[in-house]
Parts: C-alpha cells; structure tokens; sequence
C-alpha cells in the first residue's frame, strides 16, 4: 500500500505543487503526494514551466483548499512555508505535520529569466530535500 502525503503552502500555486509532481513522478511507486493550500489560488504558470522542463507535467493540477482533504488521512503532512507551518493544524487527518521550509519564488524580483531561474533553483532545492527526507523514513 503506498503512503499517502500531504503538502501544505499558503497559496498552494508553486512550492505544493511543485513537490506534488515531483513525488508522484520520482516516488509514485511508493507514495501517492496531493498538495494544498491555507488560501487556494491558481497554480502558477512559471511552476508549470519550470516543472515541464525536467519531464514533469503538472499542466492539469489545480489549487486546493485544505477544507478538501477534511476527514482523509495521510502519513505525511508536509508545509513548505512558514505561513502554512503557523496556520494548519498541529494534527491533520490524524498526522502530525513536518515543516521543511523553501523560498517562495513567486515573490522573486528582477527580469523575466532571473525569476525563471529562482523557480528552477526552488524546484531544485525541493527535489533534493523532499529526496533526502523519504530516503531516510526508510
């Protein structure tokens, strides 16, 4: 049976959905990720981008509330900003949360490709991070 994982961000527009995909793409033969968020928006079309870059379509994920997951359980909750690390729950869905913090690269400033990149180093980071933290739950 495949653990079942939860990624909480504010907005739940790039560094959830990023991490979604890259799990179900990279660890789907072991967990199933689903990603949402405190204030639900649109998922941004640069984590789109960035993400389709390395092979991973994420072109038809939406942005959830965490209201849609009431009531399921999951063996990892996982936020990945500190707003939603303050404002979930200590528990949800019978799991206590673990926060692995990343930059938001919505919030990068400068030309078109300087942010491009900012989201590419973000989705960098999270694969390398959230690798290294189920390589270790082993």
């Amino acid at each position: 049976m495949k653990k079942r994982v939860l990624f909480l961000c504010t907005a739940n527009s790039c560094r959830s959905q990023m991490a979604e995909g890259l799990v179900n793409h990279f660890l789907g033969d072991r967990f199933v990720a689903n990603s949402a968020g405190t204030q639900a928006s649109l998922v941004h079309p640069l984590a789109i981008e960035v993400m389709k870059e390395i092979g991973i379509d994420i072109s038809s994920h939406r942005s959830k509330n965490l209201s849609e997951f009431d009531g399921q359980t999951f063996d990892y909750v996982i936020t990945l900003c500190g707003d939603a690390n303050e404002t979930c729950p200590l528990y949800i869905g019978g799991t206590k949360k673990t926060h692995i913090g990343f930059d938001d690269p919505a919030k990068a400033n400068g030309a078109p490709e300087e942010i491009l990149n900012e989201f590419r180093r973000v989705r960098d980071e999270i694969k390398m991070k959230l690798g290294d933290f189920f390589q270790a739950q082993n």
